[in-house]
């Protein structure tokens, strides 16, 4: 399968650079996955499509101040790193710039004492490729709050403006810190639009899964079956697990908001296998691409996605190649916005 038949024209006017005022404000294309028929409405149409009995799947990971500007001591040469995965004993995964000239043993330093020292070093340990190195810091203190102090919210490349509001890129059921980018199909709900919901009998699911390097890298394959996902660390605990258990033995939808939800609910899927669905912890590389057959999801809020992105594979498997892609037409004829801080899509 090529990766170039997921790909499509997108003006570069479309790409959402900063969010809107109101979370529940965008649009939604809603998308009939058994017959391909689009409807266009706005965000809050939502409540409506969703039926008593569903199970509506969060995922209330936190993003980290993953992005760090400092530099070389020996050159004063400006360096950044985006940390991606804690590795322990204060050794992190993570990209950097500029990668070609931060090799193993390089150090770097971040922010400046009163003493004038560095409130952060950093040695590169080992170099992987695209710009990925492992790294090991030293400082006095505790280490989130120096990250606290000197990080800066990882937003995606594509989006060049300086966000203002920094709880704009977090979700407001955000609760485990550790994701290098928000599960952004999240960013539009309210609290109070999250309580009306449960109101009308849909139960709220909470899962975990902190997004990692996965959402910055490009695909390098030029076949879909070549392309290998970054690992990414995900948990269910017992109490929502029971939830899931239930919908699937009541025969009750389950609703995954994002992609990184549906990867973990599928994740959770192959682990239980024909037993029940119970609480589990570890570390996935699921790749979902059109061929792959869903365990637990029925229906999916997700945001419009990068061509030949693994994100548009995941959606086409769930709906079918030729259904996203002439939806996705119809988003770019209609001008929604796309990405992070763009429209909606109910794929059901």
């Amino acid at each position: 399968m090529n990766v170039d038949w997921f790909d499509f024209e997108l003006p570069e006017r479309l790409i959402a650079q900063t969010p809107l005022h109101e979370r529940t404000a965008s649009r939604l294309l809603m998308l009939n996955r058994q017959t391909g028929d689009v409807e266009h409405g706005s965000f809050r149409e939502l409540e409506d499509r969703l039926m008593e009995g569903d199970v509506l799947v969060l995922n209330n990971t936190r993003v980290i101040p993953a992005r760090l500007i400092g530099n070389k001591p020996d050159t004063g040469a400006k360096v950044e790193l985006l940390l991606l995965k804690q590795l322990g004993d204060d050794r992190w995964e993570a990209l950097v710039k500029p990668a070609k000239r931060l090799k193993k043993g390089a150090v770097m330093s971040f922010g400046e004492g009163a003493d004038g020292q560095p409130l952060l070093k950093a040695v590169v340990e080992e170099e992987g490729d695209m710009g990925a190195r492992t790294i090991s810091f030293s400082y006095e203190g505790i280490f989130q709050e120096l990250l606290d102090q000197l990080g800066e919210m990882p937003l995606p490349p594509y989006i060049k403006e300086r966000l203002e509001e920094s709880e704009r890129y977090q979700t407001v059921y955000s609760l485990h810190e550790g994701s290098a980018a928000a599960p952004t199909a999240g960013l539009h709900f309210t609290k109070e639009m999250l309580e009306r919901i449960q109101n009308k009998g849909v139960k709220l699911a909470y899962i975990t899964l902190h997004v990692g390097l996965g959402t910055f890298r490009p695909m390098s394959a030029e076949r879909v079956e070549d392309h290998e996902m970054h690992a990414e660390f995900y948990q269910l605990d017992d109490a929502n697990a029971a939830l899931l258990q239930e919908a699937r033995e009541q025969g009750r939808r389950i609703v995954a908001v994002g992609t990184t939800s549906a990867r973990t609910l599928e994740t959770v899927a192959d682990i239980c296998g024909d037993g029940p669905i119970t609480a589990c912890s570890g570390w996935t590389s699921i790749f979902i691409f059109p061929g792959y057959s869903f365990k637990l999801v029925d229906a999916l809020l997700t945001n419009f996605h990068l061509p030949k992105s693994t994100l548009v594979m995941l959606v086409s498997a769930l709906a079918g190649r030729d259904h996203i892609m002439q939806a996705y037409r119809e988003a770019v004829e209609r001008e929604y916005r796309f990405f992070s801080f763009g429209d909606a899509m109910f794929i059901y």
